[in-house]
């Protein structure tokens, strides 16, 4: 004998799905195509919206078009140069004996991060000479 289906919130009276869903009309392929064109639109819009704001924050992205991989590029240098100066901030005031709290150094390890990665790819093009390692190489400070 089989053992009781357990009823889920969908489920009517009789324990079978309700009519309700049933008759919920199915999207055409022309209304699917019509949703995933709105959908597309809104991602690029979102993604526009997100450069335009970079160029309002980044100091010289003002009146350059919008090259994305401009936009990108300076704004990977101006965050390297926001961090080197803090870099600079934060050794002068230990070397002047304040406590620098940690929360205040924790973005250094970002650009610790980004040194160690130029240098590995520095160091790779060294050793074989291809030319291959260089993805950081137009970001330097």
């Amino acid at each position: 004998m089989s053992e009781p289906r357990s009823k889920s919130p969908q489920d009517g009276e009789n324990g079978q799905a309700s009519m309700a869903q049933d008759d919920k009309p199915r999207l055409t392929e022309e209304e699917k195509k019509q949703n995933h064109i709105a959908s597309e639109q809104k991602r690029r819009e979102a993604i526009r919206a997100g450069f335009d704001r970079l160029c309002e924050l980044v100091p010289g992205l003002e009146g350059h078009g919008r090259s994305e991989g401009y936009v990108l590029k300076e704004t990977v240098k101006y965050i390297r140069e926001q961090l080197a100066r803090r870099r600079e901030l934060v050794e002068a005031a230990e070397a002047r004996g304040a406590v620098v709290p940690e929360h205040l150094k924790e973005p250094l390890k970002i650009l610790d991060r980004i040194e160690s990665l130029q240098n590995e790819s520095q160091e790779k093009t060294k050793q074989d000479g291809t030319g291959k390692g260089q993805e950081l190489e137009g970001y330097e400070s």
